[in-house]
């Protein structure tokens, strides 16, 4: 069963570490240069890494991570044994990462590509002077969709999945300023069982979620369909051993500056329980696409 359902177990706990590392020179003069991006992590390259071990990814159960626009906040949920999972905040400050806080998980956060917004499923907050507002609803348009992840595109399209075996990934769009009733893909992306936690890139030029599907390489593995000029979407790409595994691989979404792909891995059945953060650099995204 899915990681939204289970009761996750393990055994010790976390303390962060301050990270330091070599500056490292942007490549657009608009964008804000951070003396230690990625939490002071050493980029990976085409073959998938832990993320920052010892910091993130630890012998708890982490999933679910993911960078805010603008790269200094990083937001992933962790369980340590005899505790509700947490959502757990790493914030860029004066020149360092830290732990700002850690709340009780209330959903699968997604932050829009304005910052503006933090998407937690069926509900959301929005960024006031003081922080983060209240939850809200989605309102009656989805409120009969027991949705787990919804991302959007910059142009605000929702891609959400729901809460059952099967799973089925809907889309709504805003027309003529309106919210539209959601939409089912087709078959290309509603195949197999456990169809869920999909993304949508910034420019709706792709979406990547993971499934049970024949053929693939376990528990469930990460896909990417390809988004074409006369707005069809391609076929299910299953994105490779390079990052799926016989465990559940799941939850992929690439940083808003476009170079880095993240995902988790699940694994209940191993000791314990296994469930940690990977990440691999975003190139792998154009490799799969159909030339």
């Amino acid at each position: 069963m899915k990681q939204t359902y289970f009761i996750l177990t393990l055994v010790l706990t976390l303390f962060l570490n301050a990270c330091n590392t070599k500056k490292q020179n942007s490549k657009d003069s608009d964008s804000p240069i951070i003396e230690n991006p990625y939490l002071g992590q050493k980029p990976p390259g085409l073959t998938s890494e832990l993320f920052a071990p010892d910091i993130v990814s630890t012998e708890n159960l982490e999933i679910e991570g993911v960078f805010a626009p603008g790269m200094k906040e990083f937001y992933f949920t962790r369980q340590v044994k005899g505790e509700v999972p947490k959502t757990h905040v790493i914030q860029y400050k004066n020149g360092i990462w830290h732990e700002s806080s850690a709340e009780p998980r209330s959903g699968e956060v997604f932050i829009s590509t304005d910052g503006n917004t933090m998407h937690l499923g069926n509900e959301y907050r929005e960024l006031t002077a003081l922080g983060w507002s209240e939850n809200k609803s989605l309102g009656p348009l989805f409120d009969k969709f027991p949705i787990m992840r919804l991302t959007a595109s910059a142009a605000g399209t929702y891609v959400f999945d729901e809460r059952d075996e099967i799973g089925t990934i809907r889309y709504s769009k805003v027309v003529d300023g309106m919210r539209e009733e959601p939409i089912e893909f087709g078959e290309e992306i509603n195949t197999g069982k456990w169809t869920s936690h999909p993304f949508i890139a910034p420019d709706e030029s792709y979406i990547i979620w993971d499934s049970e599907r024949e053929g693939g390489y376990g528990a469930s593995d990460l896909y990417i369909s390809f988004h074409y000029e006369d707005g069809s979407w391609g076929p299910a790409i299953n994105m490779g051993e390079g990052i799926n595994t016989e465990r559940e691989d799941a939850f992929g979404s690439v940083t808003s500056d476009g170079k880095y792909f993240f995902f988790h891995t699940i694994d209940l059945e191993e000791g314990e329980g296994i469930a940690n953060i990977f990440w691999v650099d975003a190139q792998i995204i154009e490799n799969l696409k159909p030339k």
